[in-house]
């Protein structure tokens, strides 16, 4: 990929382009895509659903029976129709709002981790679709807020943008329980993509991702946090408030407890980490500072190394 590329996927220039569809799209156009060859294709023709015609189907397809009920046209979709089938689910709790506050006249934009992992699930959406494959959506905090099945047109992608553009962040996380719902929805055999800040009890996080593991699904976990939550930079007295608990606050001096939050953090993260690759479950480890490209050319390159391991 040219240098200059790289450079126009930047997170800061990515905050200043107004939509998410159009930077999940600068995204998308600055990858290779097409790395990988399902080990799924052409394994079944077993009838798989229904879903809505869409101009360029073939028309041979159309369940005339269903049109007769409905009034509607639906065409027969097969499992040899989608090489691949992912459901992306995107944490969008209040602790995804950091950072909130607006920056000051003259200062880089930048974007809180909800529009980064939003960016994220909307370019992997695309991508994914765009090979024809079949991707869904899942929005959750202390509940699960929505549910999108898996489909590979582009209707269903413009459905898929919308609804990460009205998520509303103002609930807190609740992980054991939300893990579980989110299993319970995963009905057949997918690659799952959790992409969230993993902000929990340790112990939580563990259950839920192995709960999400269950159903022989393969799951790839995008851990996105803030630059200013790996690096803790902060150096003259500070008012930290809780984003998921607003009436905690705390007025101290950041540099007196840099040295112990860091130590704290390397080992929630390393925990994190050993349990996904104890489990066989591919950690992605992310900053909102880091280039998006570099996130999405991870799975691709865990995908293709999948592929050709089975092979």
């Amino acid at each position: 990929m040219p240098a200059g590329d790289k450079n126009y996927l930047r997170p800061d220039v990515l905050a200043r382009i107004g939509g998410l569809e159009l930077r999940a799209r600068t995204v998308v156009e600055g990858i290779i895509s097409g790395m990988h060859r399902s080990p799924y294709h052409g394994f079944s023709v077993e009838f798989s659903q229904h879903r809505e015609y869409v101009p360029g189907d073939d028309l041979r397809h159309l369940d005339w029976r269903v049109y007769g009920k409905s009034d509607r046209f639906y065409v027969k979709q097969y499992e040899e129709e989608t090489n691949l089938r992912a459901h992306i689910l995107v944490d969008c709790s209040s602790s995804m709002r950091y950072p909130e506050h607006r920056p000051e006249a003259g200062a880089v934009p930048r974007m809180n981790k909800f529009d980064y992992a939003a960016t994220l699930a909307a370019s992997l959406a695309y991508l994914l679709v765009n090979q024809g494959d079949a991707v869904g959506l899942m929005l959750f905090d202390d509940q699960v807020r929505l549910t999108m099945p898996a489909y590979s047109n582009f209707a269903h992608l413009q459905s898929v943008i919308a609804q990460l553009e009205r998520a509303r962040l103002d609930r807190p996380t609740e992980a054991r329980a939300v893990f579980t719902q989110l299993a319970a929805q995963l009905h057949r055999r997918s690659i799952v993509v959790l992409v969230s800040d993993l902000l929990a009890g340790l112990d939580d996080v563990i259950r839920g991702i192995e709960r999400l593991q269950q159903g022989n699904h393969e799951l790839i976990v995008m851990h996105v946090l803030d630059q200013d939550e790996r690096e803790f930079p902060f150096l003259d007295h500070t008012l930290f408030e809780g984003l998921e608990v607003p009436e905690l606050q705390l007025l101290t001096d950041p540099q007196a407890l840099r040295s112990g939050y860091l130590e704290a953090l390397n080992a929630f993260l390393a925990d994190i980490r050993a349990a996904c690759v104890n489990r066989r479950i591919e950690y992605v480890g992310l900053s909102t500072a880091d280039p998006l490209d570099v996130a999405l050319r991870g799975y691709l390159a865990m995908r293709s190394h999948l592929i050709k391991a089975k092979a």
